[in-house]
């Protein structure tokens, strides 16, 4: 009997891991290269940054970490926003909260997103932006695509 008992605690662990590693996997990752060329006007900047994103669609959490450097100034603030294609501005859909006050940074955090919210990521229609003093509008933009 207690090897039974072993037995079905050992499958029901190996079982639950699977699970797990399913879990992982049906996340779905989104990057974004962030260059002044990329807003809307562009800026004359030569900063640059990198956004890697990740949307649990189980949870609906979307995670991020985001690289920037050579601002022209401290960041001031930075979004994501859409829904909008590449070369059209649109309105903020996720504030960082975090956004360190230097020319060079990461930025990291999670939010949890609605279905519309979901399938305008999915669609491609959203992008993220780093703004300074010196560009109030955005100074670097990267579009966030799969």
């Amino acid at each position: 009997m207690r090897i039974a008992s072993t037995l079905i605690v050992a499958a029901f662990a190996v079982g639950l891991m699977g699970c797990m590693q399913q879990a992982a996997s049906s996340s779905i990752t989104y990057k974004a290269h962030l260059t002044a060329q990329a807003e809307v006007p562009p800026t004359t900047s030569t900063a640059t940054g990198d956004g890697t994103f990740t949307l649990d669609p189980a949870t609906k959490m979307l995670t991020w970490d985001v690289t920037f450097t050579g601002l022209s100034g401290a960041a001031a603030a930075g979004h994501i926003h859409g829904p909008a294609a590449p070369g059209s501005n649109a309105g903020v859909v996720v504030p960082f909260t975090n956004v360190p006050a230097a020319a060079a940074g990461e930025i990291k955090g999670s939010a949890t997103l609605t279905d519309a919210q979901i399938a305008d990521l999915q669609a491609g229609k959203w992008y993220t932006n780093i703004h300074t003093a010196a560009n109030k509008g955005g100074e670097i933009r990267g579009q966030i695509i799969p």
